[in-house]
């Protein structure tokens, strides 16, 4: 959103002739070949941009504007070998970046145009303002004095010492980085010291900070002048988007989310002010849909039910429906902590029923148990969105829904995972139409929202009744779209069975040892405590250690760790993780700092936190599985994440004590999938050498190692499993040869040939590879064994980086969506022998591939049995499966 409103600004307010984007690409360039450790330490992408990536690529191409790229070449050295062109040709130039390094470029016909940004408008800077910016009398020099100073984000050295103001002031005296080291002797103490023994550092600085300006690039004037955008790609993309009011700016009111199908001769209004193009991107759901139907503007029928008698009747009318919608209300959206306001009914378009429940329990489990049968009746199916809660909050009035269900919230997760899944949004994308919203009734978010106890019955009615008629009726979009993505069978038997098994495993509930939790947080406490006065004496100063402004400047000033020490825009000094990390061999008060931020964090997140979520009425945790989250189809968890226990760290460890049994006489039983993901690869790829290794029951790290080196397993050295474990997962994840040189810190050519010999030991896995990558290409779509589908909207893009992204996803999400199905199909089995069985023990929780279990000591025969049938056999498969139980009196002891 933010791209397009830039974009747009830029076209409306400066009215170019020829424009441009230009990306970086994935391969290195000779900046990376000739310095190794060049932009080694910048921090990854952020996921949600990430994400962002390749729906900008589209809007690019939908705007018909030139997207160049070229391997081995910065973006930077793109633009300013154009930019030079075109300056020979007569044009005015303006490359369009917030990036210092570009002052270098400006001319009399080359500007810098600084997109505005939080609170500041666009900026143009010109010869006259990169003099005055940097101090000095040649723009040239602005590479001298990045040369000098050095850029921690790129990991360019500079010479030690040496900051911004120095730099400055070293190149008015001396006018170029070389003339200054031939001129070292006229400088005194440190500098003068770091200049000579440094002086081959600067230049290299100098080097990778110089944009270059003989790209291989031509200067086509022709295509890159703009025209006329693409509304037959744009209109779709801003609907797939949801860019409901920018696509109303830009084109015109008929514009809507769901009907695209619009005539491509319309003109654009990309000329539309600028204070209506740069709205921000939230909008209320009144004004996004401004023209869709609502409940104002549509004839229904909903009916109030408001006593026994009439509920009585209603019962009577519903037991005969083969199928039926319904919808709960309640005082809020902790399905165990809330009670129940009314139920709305629908079985047909247009035509609802709403039941009001009395605020009193008896009162209303008097009316409930007037539907209770037919909740209970197993030969009429259940519509529903988001059925989980209501599953849930019935169960709290002894109703226990049975029978087949229909989540419209799950269905669209299957027929478009990609996307979002709320009622509202599938309402205006699939109906056309604008829901009521809840702060129509109850007001906004906040200590000031009302509770829907309080709202006039009429006004719930409608909104409750209209849930419930809007839910059918997606119902009746989404039935035939499962059959049309060959989803029904997914559907129907792992997603809406799986809502059963997580309602019962919420509802069972984790015991916490609170003690435990409470003596671990004062050992923490002291911990903490201690390294705090260990930072204090080496600092030689007391100083809020928390605080990023004066850690930064006891660091920083102080302690003098790193003289190019980069600040924020508010002028504080960075002191995130990986600026610590990358300090943390210049002084043990760094490892220190990190560890104590490791210890607070894990206290406040899970030690002090957990005790705070346990349920008053049950004295359980009781977290939240997400089914329509992941696009992989992992569940998720939330409230508290318990998929998010740390495990990596021996103190994050310790918080695993705490998850204990409920009863004296439990124990905690944890069984895990084996490698799963690399199995899954090898049933897949159905590669002779991988299947033959898991057959034998062969480690198969060392396993890939004795093929990858050529020796006997017996001879493979610890190194070389280490190299082999990072090919086997990194493979799954399209891992390049630079990408696992950095991960095991080896030059790239071993890399590449590890890579290499191994695609030649597994040639299945080659072939899978290949095959999955020209199958998602015909069809746009990847699926799991159980024909779960991960859509690749950009697998057949023009631009290699975004190609190569949707490649990577098409090869990993066959295999990470198997592993989800698997455990999925898994719980439902295990949990129905629970069931059949009459055990007291239960399932508690889902972690990954794990599955834990509170059950009674004398049933661990009976479970280990359901669990070494269920989970080896939840899809039948060639490689065998293997589960590892464990067991203890607690969670890390049974992990």
């Amino acid at each position: 959103m933010g791209f397009t409103n830039t974009l747009l600004e830029v076209l409306k307010n400066q009215q170019p002739t020829h424009m441009a984007v230009v990306f970086d690409t994935a391969a290195p360039t000779n900046r990376h070949i000739e310095f190794e450790s060049y932009k080694a330490h910048r921090e990854e992408m952020p996921e949600d941009l990430a994400k962002s990536i390749p729906y900008i690529y589209r809007l690019i191409e939908g705007f018909n504007i030139p997207l160049i790229t070229k391997d081995g070449y910065e973006a930077d050295d793109i633009i300013g070998t154009l930019a030079k062109k075109a300056e020979k040709e007569g044009f005015t130039v303006y490359c369009m970046t917030p990036d210092k390094d570009f002052g270098q470029l400006v001319s009399e016909n080359i500007f810098i145009y600084k997109p505005a940004r939080m609170g500041n408008g666009a900026e143009t800077l010109g010869v006259a303002e990169i003099l005055e910016k940097w101090e000095i009398s040649d723009v040239s020099q602005v590479i001298d004095i990045l040369g000098l100073w050095g850029d921690a984000v790129d990991n360019i050295p500079g010479i030690p010492g040496i900051g911004e103001k120095t730099a400055k002031k070293l190149i008015q005296e001396f006018g170029s980085i070389e003339n200054l080291i031939a001129n070292a002797d006229k400088l005194k103490g440190k500098l003068k010291e770091n200049v000579i023994n440094h002086a081959e550092q600067g230049l290299i600085s100098k080097k990778l900070a110089t944009i270059l300006l003989d790209v291989p690039v031509e200067l086509d004037e022709e295509k890159l002048k703009l025209s006329e955008p693409n509304r037959e790609v744009l209109e779709p993309l801003f609907a797939e988007l949801e860019f409901r009011t920018l696509g109303k700016r830009v084109f015109g009111d008929d514009f809507s989310v769901l009907d695209t199908s619009k005539p491509n001769s319309a003109q654009m209004d990309l000329f539309a002010s600028p204070a209506e193009i740069s709205q921000p991107a939230e909008v209320s759901s009144t004004t996004a849909a401004a023209g869709a139907n609502n409940i104002h503007n549509t004839p229904h029928e909903y009916i109030l039910l408001d006593h026994i008698e009439a509920v009585k009747a209603f019962a009577e009318e519903l037991k005969t429906q083969t199928v039926f919608c319904f919808d709960t209300e309640a005082t809020g959206l902790e399905a165990l902590t809330a009670d129940i306001v009314g139920l709305s009914f629908c079985y047909e378009k247009a035509k609802a029923y709403y039941i009001p429940t009395p605020q009193d329990r008896s009162g209303a489990l008097e009316i409930l148990n007037i539907l209770k049968p037919i909740f209970e009746n197993e030969s009429i199916k259940k519509v529903g969105q988001n059925l989980k809660y209501d599953i849930l909050l019935l169960s709290k009035y002894d109703i226990h829904v049975r029978g087949q269900i229909f989540d419209t919230m799950l269905a669209h997760y299957l027929i478009d995972p990609d996307t979002r899944h709320g009622m509202d949004i599938l309402a205006e994308t699939y109906l056309n139409y604008t829901p009521v919203s809840i702060t129509e009734l109850i007001g906004s978010k906040g200590k000031n929202q009302g509770n829907m106890k309080d709202v006039d019955i009429d006004k719930i009615k409608e909104y409750a009744a209209e849930d419930a008629d809007i839910t059918w009726q997606l119902y009746e979009k989404f039935v035939p779209l499962l059959e049309s993505t060959f989803t029904k069978e997914l559907a129907e038997k792992v997603e809406f069975p799986l809502v059963y098994t997580l309602a019962q495993m919420e509802r069972n509930g984790v015991k916490i040892d609170v003690d435990t939790l409470h003596i671990f947080s004062q050992s923490l406490q002291q911990d903490i405590a201690e390294l705090e006065n260990r930072i204090y004496e080496k600092a030689g100063i007391k100083f809020n250690i928390a605080s990023p402004k004066q850690l930064g400047e006891v660091l920083f000033d102080k302690l003098q760790l790193d003289p190019k020490a980069k600040k924020t825009k508010t002028g504080q000094y960075k002191t995130g993780e990986d600026v610590l990390s990358a300090l943390a061999h210049k002084s043990d008060i760094v490892q220190d700092i990190l560890d104590f931020r490791q210890y607070q964090k894990l206290k406040s997140t899970y030690v002090d936190a957990l005790p705070t979520l346990i349920n008053p009425n049950t004295g359980l945790i009781h977290t939240s599985y997400n089914q329509a989250v992941a696009a992989t189809g992992r569940l998720s968890s939330t409230n508290p994440n318990l998929q998010n226990i740390p495990i990596r760290t021996e103190k994050g460890r310790e918080v695993r004590k705490a998850f204990i049994p409920r009863e004296e006489e439990n124990i905690i039983l944890s069984a895990d999938y084996s490698q799963i993901e690399l199995r899954i690869m090898a049933e897949l790829s159905q590669d002779e050498h991988m299947l033959e290794a898991f057959a034998l029951g062969q480690d198969i790290h060392r396993a890939t190692a004795a093929k990858v080196y050529g020796v006997d397993i017996d001879q493979v050295t610890a190194d070389q499993r280490r190299n082999a474990k990072a090919v086997n997962f990194g493979i799954i994840y399209g891992q390049s040869a630079f990408g696992l040189s950095q991960s095991l810190g080896i030059p790239r050519k071993e890399a590449a040939d590890i890579i290499e010999q191994y695609f030649k030991q597994y040639k299945g896995i080659k072939q899978y590879m290949s095959k999955v990558v020209e199958t998602a290409k015909e069809n746009g779509y990847v699926e799991t064994i159980l024909k779960r589908r991960r859509y690749l909207r950009d697998i057949n893009s023009a631009n290699m980086t975004v190609r190569g992204f949707a490649e990577r996803n098409a090869i990993n999400a066959p295999i990470q969506g198997s592993a989800a199905d698997m455990i999925k199909v898994a719980m439902i089995n295990i949990q129905k022998d629970i069931e059949d069985q009459g055990l007291k023990g239960k399932m508690i929780m889902q972690v990954h591939d794990e599955l834990v279990f509170d059950i009674p000591e004398k049933e661990l025969d009976a479970f280990k049995n359901i669990i070494l049938h269920r989970m080896p056999t939840a899809i039948p498969m060639r490689v065998p499966i293997v589960v590892e139980i464990g067991i203890g009196k607690n969670w890390l002891e049974a992990h």
